[in-house]
C-alpha cells in the first residue's frame, strides 16, 4: 500500500494481515494476473476497514424522530481549522433538505470569529443561532438551543463546539460539560483529510475523551488521498459518515467507501 496516501503505519499493518490471510495459500486461476489480483484483494481488505460499523445519518436522525425523541442533538467536536463550523452548516442544510427544521448552538465562544461565522451561515441558511458574547458558557449556550427547540418543536439541534488545543485539559473538561448538558445523541468528529497522521492522532484522543459516533472528513476537494479517513477508521473503530467536498452548501457527500477507494487507486 502507498504510504503517499497517508495511512498510519497500524493500518497499514492491518491490512497486510488481511492480505495475507487472504491470498497466502490461495491459487491462482489459470491465466489469471497477479497484479489484479492483488489489487482486488487489497480494495476488498480496505473496504472492509472502511465499511466497519457503518450507519447512516439521515436514516438514523429519522429513526429518533420516529421513536418522538425529538429534538435530536447533535454534537460536533475537532480541532480548530478543521473545517467544524462549515460543516456544521452544511449539515444544516442537508437536514433541511429532508424536510426537518433545525436550530445552531455557537459553543465555540472561545473565538469571536467562530461565533460570527456560525451566525453568519445560519442567516444564509434561515435558521435561528443560539449565541452568546466571547468567552460565554458553552454548555448554557446549548441547554438554551435545547430549551428553544423543544418549546418551539424544531426537529434537530446542532451543537458546535471549540476545538483550540493550546489546554488541552481546559478544552476537555469543556466538552465534557457540553456532553453531559447536551447529552447528544450523535457525536460527530470532523477531521482534515489534509492533515494526514495529524487527523489521526486528533481523531484517537477525541475518541478516547468524547467516545464520539462517527466522522466527516473535510477538505476532500483537495488532492488529499483519502488515506486519512482510512485511518480513523482503522484507530479509532468508529465510521466515515461524511465527506466535505467544497466551500458549498451542497458539499457534502454521504460516505462511500467504494469512492474514496476509486480515489486512492486513481
Amino acid at each position: 500500500m502507498r504510504l503517499e496516501s497517508d495511512i498510519s503505519s497500524d493500518a497499514v499493518t492491518s491490512v497486510l494481515d488481511a492480505l495475507r490471510t487472504s491470498l497466502v495459500g490461495s491459487r491462482l486461476r489459470r491465466g489469471a494476473e497477479l497484479a489484479k489480483v492483488l489489487e482486488a484483494a487489497l480494495k476488498r481488505a480496505l473496504r472492509n476497514l472502511l465499511s466497519a460499523g457503518y450507519w447512516d445519518f439521515d436514516a438514523s436522525i429519522q429513526s429518533f424522530l420516529d421513536e418522538g425523541d425529538s429534538p435530536v442533538v447533535v454534537m460536533l467536536v475537532g480541532v480548530n481549522g478543521t473545517g467544524k463550523t462549515t460543516t456544521a452548516a452544511k449539515i444544516a442544510h442537508r437536514l433541511q433538505s429532508n424536510g426537518h427544521s433545525v436550530i445552531a448552538a455557537a459553543g465555540d465562544t472561545f473565538r469571536a470569529g467562530a461565533i460570527q461565522q456560525l451566525e453568519s451561515h445560519c442567516e444564509n441558511l434561515g435558521i435561528r443561532c443560539i449565541s452568546s458574547q466571547r468567552g460565554g458558557d458553552a454548555a448554557a449556550i446549548a441547554r438554551d438551543a435545547i430549551e428553544s427547540a423543544k418549546a418551539k418543536n424544531i426537529d434537530v439541534v446542532l451543537v458546535d463546539t471549540a476545538g483550540r488545543m493550546q489546554n488541552k485539559t481546559n478544552l476537555m473538561k469543556e466538552l465534557e460539560k457540553v456532553r453531559r448538558v447536551a447529552n447528544p445523541h450523535l457525536v460527530l468528529f470532523v477531521g482534515d483529510a489534509l492533515a494526514g497522521n495529524d487527523a489521526v492522532d486528533q481523531a484517537r484522543m477525541f475518541q478516547e475523551m468524547m467516545r464520539f459516533d462517527g466522522a466527516v472528513l473535510s477538505k476532500m476537494d483537495t488532492d488529499a488521498k483519502g488515506g486519512a479517513g482510512l485511518s480513523i477508521a482503522f484507530a479509532t473503530s468508529r465510521p466515515i459518515v461524511f465527506a466535505g467536498t467544497g466551500q458549498g452548501y451542497d458539499d457534502l457527500l454521504q460516505f462511500d467507501p467504494d469512492w474514496l477507494l476509486d480515489e486512492m487507486f486513481s
